[in-house]
């Protein structure tokens, strides 16, 4: 999880600011979940109680307060391919905008929920914002299932439309995003089958970057 925006602002749009959870963090609070929907429901308790007046739990039922009116409600269902889950992970107040943490059967993904309007933009990785607010950068590799690529997303008052991605020639196993200050990217990340990890620095420019089609 990222860093909210600056207090001022997170007071502006009604959520109380408070500091993100970290990977420790996040790791410590799910050292003993049985399963990832187990994982998010931990961290959503943890998230409800420092971001006051964002979400509400209601048993299988997660309440997200809109802004400056209304709510967006999420139900957990079991089905019989497994069930399908949402717990409030993040708060991108910069944008106005809330992370869900989600699952369905043994899939795991983030859901960001514009507050402004409720409208839902599934992400396949925990979206990232950029320190001008103009972009979001997800991250997904794996073995299988993942998209294999790190992403860019336009944002706008209005939308949120993946731009350009960047696909390496070689296999990656895993990678995470961070911005620096001057918006910039590093991507930290592990090539298939080896254990060293390595960095990519990357600009908006890059030509690295492919055009979403």
């Amino acid at each position: 999880m990222r860093a909210l925006a600056a207090g001022l602002l997170a007071a502006a749009i009604g959520v109380a600011h408070a500091a993100p959870l970290t990977p420790d963090d996040v790791a410590k609070l799910c050292g003993g979940a049985e399963d990832a929907a187990h994982c998010g429901r931990l961290v959503e308790a943890q998230q409800i109680a420092r971001l006051p007046g964002l979400a509400v739990r209601d048993g299988d039922e997660l309440r997200v307060t809109l802004y400056p009116s209304g709510t967006a409600t999420f139900r957990d269902v079991v089905r019989t391919s497994g069930a399908q889950t949402y717990a409030l992970w993040d708060a991108l107040s910069a944008i106005n905008a809330v992370v869900l943490f989600t699952t369905d059967g043994d899939r795991s993904g983030y859901l960001l929920v514009t507050r402004y309007d409720g409208r839902q933009y599934p992400m396949p990785a925990e979206p990232v914002l950029s320190p001008d607010r103009q972009y979001i950068v997800t991250a997904d590799f794996c073995a299988s299932g993942c998209d294999n690529e790190v992403a860019l997303w336009r944002v706008t008052r209005g939308d949120m439309r993946k731009e350009r991605v960047l696909r390496p020639d070689a296999p990656w196993g895993d990678a995470a995003a961070q911005w620096n200050v001057d918006g910039t990217l590093v991507i930290d990340y592990q090539r298939a089958g080896s254990e060293r990890r390595e960095q990519l620095r990357l600009s908006i420019s890059d030509p690295r970057w492919r055009p979403v089609r």
